[in-house]
């Protein structure tokens, strides 16, 4: 008899197994290239914005330094008694920001050596006008140097948004250098009243040139904040920038009127009492327009780190659907693989079954199907019938088509 064949259970080749990581590794891959840079980018990208909120948040500080040291300053040339409560806690409250952000803006050290000559003032003898106006006059410039390191450090200085841009350069460059130089205008002005005639020359030229840069900075403020509002996208920032910078230009105009040269006067210089009245009243209208653009700078940073969160949240979405696409895409995948290799084993079942049959006893004779009676099973006492004797004798000694006679015992 033939061995049938025996069934191998067949294991899945290398290729096979390894097949489905290549195509996740392959779907997954430049998707995962693309969430990394994304995810990075914009998360530098929010950082410095964070960092740009923080320099935003340190200019609010100084503003209150700034208007209380400009009138601690006309107090002091005029010779009156002022307190210094205002400056005090504008100082207090800036040095809360500073522990706080100062590492971040790197403003420790500036922030220290201004704190320092502010307490610093009450103790110089301010008896002399024009000994508190130099000691004040390098105050101040000590606070504009921080007003320009905290812009550079934060990065507000490389804002690549136009108008967010202009307002800072508004808000950190022009706006405190108008207030700084309007009040050294009004100082100045009166300390010309007092000067010898001699000096009549120098006075003049010291007062053209504070009244330029004074003058100038108001100028540059309207330009960038004007700038701002064309280049803005934000429907809300030409209302609420336009009015109270309106109101700060007819001043600062009224500034100039007042401090320009008098030629019908004495001395030729412009009243000092009315120059003090312009810079009070321009004073007064930059701390109504201060918030307003500290405001609107700071809502900008928030909408666009907001933005940057969205980026970044939409990353992970699409990472994560790519993912789950994949996964039923190689559900989808192997589930067919199965039934390819279910289909494969049945078809090769079959075929063996096949085999198995068609294969029959290899040697050895059988006898002829059953024709119906027990001589063709051979049973016992079965009848032999005539035709049974010629399929049962051997080959040769048949009557038909033979040479052979039947001998003496046949008849038996």
């Amino acid at each position: 008899m033939t061995v049938p064949a025996q069934r191998v259970r067949r294991r899945p080749s290398a290729s096979g197994r390894i097949l489905p990581l290549l195509l996740v590794v392959a779907l997954l891959a430049p998707v995962a290239f693309l969430f990394v840079q994304t995810y990075r980018l914009t998360g530098d990208d929010r950082d410095l914005t964070v960092r740009e909120r923080a320099g935003v948040e340190y200019l609010r500080a100084l503003a209150p330094v700034t208007e209380a040291l400009v009138d601690a300053q006309s107090a002091a040339v005029a010779g009156r008694p002022a307190s210094r409560d205002a400056l005090d806690r504008a100082v207090e409250n800036a040095t809360q920001v500073d522990v706080r952000i100062g590492d971040e803006l790197r403003s420790h050290e500036r922030w220290a050596g201004l704190r320092a000559k502010l307490e610093a003032l009450p103790e110089k003898s301010l008896a002399d006008p024009e000994a508190a106006y130099a000691a004040y006059g390098e105050v101040t410039d000590l606070l504009l140097a921080l007003y320009r390191k905290v812009r550079e450090s934060s990065g507000l200085v490389r804002d690549p948004e136009p108008d967010s841009f202009f307002l800072q350069d508004g808000i950190g460059r022009d706006l405190p250098t108008a207030v700084v130089a309007a009040g050294r205008l009004a100082d100045l002005s009166a300390l010309a009243a007092r000067r010898p005639a001699d000096t009549r020359a120098r006075t003049q030229g010291e007062l053209a040139e504070v009244r330029v840069t004074a003058l100038g900075s108001a100028a540059d403020l309207v330009a960038d904040l004007r700038a701002a509002v064309d280049n803005s996208e934000r429907t809300d920032l030409g209302p609420n920038v336009l009015t109270p910078l309106d109101t700060y230009q007819r001043a600062v105009e009224a500034l100039a009127a007042y401090s320009a040269p008098d030629p019908r006067s004495r001395t030729g210089l412009a009243d000092p009492a009315q120059v003090a009245a312009a810079r009070a009243n321009a004073q007064s209208a930059a701390r109504l327009l201060q918030p307003v653009i500290l405001d609107q700078l700071d809502e900008q940073l928030a909408d666009r780190i907001d933005g940057y969160d969205r980026d970044r949240w939409l990353a992970v979405g699409a990472v994560a659907a790519a993912v789950l696409l994949v996964v039923i895409l190689i559900g989808v995948l192997l589930a067919a693989f199965r039934r390819a290799r279910q289909r494969a084993a049945e078809a090769r079942r079959a075929a063996e079954a096949d085999a198995e049959e068609q294969a029959g006893p290899a040697s050895g004779w059988q006898p002829p199907a059953d024709r119906g009676g027990p001589a063709a099973t051979g049973a016992p006492g079965a009848r032999i019938r005539p035709e049974d004797h010629r399929l049962l004798q051997p080959a040769g000694t048949g009557r038909e088509g033979g040479t052979d006679r039947w001998g003496p015992f046949d008849a038996r």
